[in-house]
């Protein structure tokens, strides 16, 4: 039992170091000075694909749909890692045998990426602290989810280093929609 709880321990832990040094990175970037043109569709299928392990142990339904082909400049791997992090986040917030929708639009020369999860919600008085470091609604949960507070601190960073924002709609015990808007610098052909 001692060396159960050491080995979850140590993957928390090291969850936590990548995490921070993931953070720093994003907070540190010099910009998007070697930008390029990044397809939002395909950063929105790489990151559900990449969810997917977790979605199936959960018995979560990961639904992605996206009406156009969306580009921006930016950094590929950041933006996947904020997309990645929403689709993670509404997984582990939502109750088994639920669904996860995610869904890429434009409007107004803006690109919206919405991830929405039928979780337990936040409640209004705690969603302006909700992309500060650390910070968890609900601490109890923290050992159950596995999660270090730092991925929508991630988000938010990565979104100001693309010119854009996270959004945040909920109700507690219906769900969250967080929706990643970034401004649309690469138009089409």
């Amino acid at each position: 039992k001692f060396s159960n709880s050491l080995i979850r321990e140590s993957h928390r832990l090291a969850n936590l170091v990548q995490e921070l040094m993931q953070l720093s990175r994003v907070q540190s970037a010099p910009g998007l000075e070697n930008a390029t043109e990044v397809d939002l569709a395909a950063v929105l299928i790489d990151s559900i694909e990449r969810n997917q392990v977790l979605a199936e142990k959960r018995n979560i339904r990961v639904q992605g749909a996206t009406s156009e082909s969306v580009k921006i400049l930016g950094n590929y791997e950041m933006l996947a890692t904020a997309v990645r992090n929403l689709i993670e986040n509404a997984i582990v917030y939502s109750e088994p045998g639920t669904q996860v929708g995610v869904g890429l639009k434009q409007v107004d020369g803006v690109a919206e990426i919405s991830v929405t999860d039928s979780g337990i919600g936040i409640p209004e008085s705690e969603q302006e602290r909700i992309f500060e470091r650390f910070y968890r609604v609900d601490p109890s949960r923290s050992r159950e989810t596995g999660g270090t507070g730092l991925g929508l601190a991630i988000v938010k960073h990565i979104a100001a280093n693309h010119g854009g924002e996270v959004k945040l709609f909920s109700k507690p015990g219906v769900g969250s929609t967080f929706t990643l808007r970034l401004p649309i610098t690469v138009q089409e052909d």
